[in-house]
């Protein structure tokens, strides 16, 4: 458990260091950290960047469209493509943006031996499958999924509590 609780309070203290210094969440400024290494990019090619689901690429990319910070639009190469790539207002805010943890539990795991990388797997996903979290779809780290709502519901539901 100590070790579960070392890395789940490193991505913590990260996504609210990143919320605190640049005010997008944790999981958005991955997402852009992921496009400043890469340059512009399919919603599949930043999904293999970040190890997750295109869905939930697809979500955070939305909302940093809508703030500014990327922009999407057809390749240059192929028009049926579409790409996102870092605005000019993203590439400022990430020079002012902390590192984030997601980006050292990566290279972490890419730094294990493929059997090690094995094990754990197959160790946590026993643990997810026992604890019942096997039929949720992984999100990004942090990413605040009530922040999806549009404003007007998450007013709503505030109300009726």
């Amino acid at each position: 458990m100590d070790s579960i609780r070392r890395i789940v309070r490193m991505l913590r203290v990260s996504a609210r260091a990143s919320e605190r210094l640049v005010g997008i969440s944790g999981a958005q400024l991955f997402v852009m950290q992921q496009l400043a290494d890469a340059g512009a990019c399919s919603i599949g090619e930043l999904a293999e960047r970040t190890l997750t689901h295109q869905s939930s690429v697809s979500v955070v990319v939305s909302r940093l469209i809508e703030r500014g910070l990327v922009t999407r639009r057809a390749s240059e190469t192929d028009a049926r493509r579409a790409e996102v790539a870092l605005s000019p207002n993203g590439r400022t805010l990430l020079r002012r943006a902390p590192p984030m943890a997601q980006a050292h539990l990566i290279a972490g795991l890419g730094r294990m031996e493929a059997s090690e990388r094995s094990i754990l797997a197959q160790g946590l996903a026993a643990l997810v499958r026992e604890i019942g979290a096997d039929t949720q779809a992984p999100a990004l780290f942090f990413e605040d999924e009530t922040s999806s709502l549009p404003r007007r519901t998450r007013r709503k539901s505030h109300e009726e509590t």
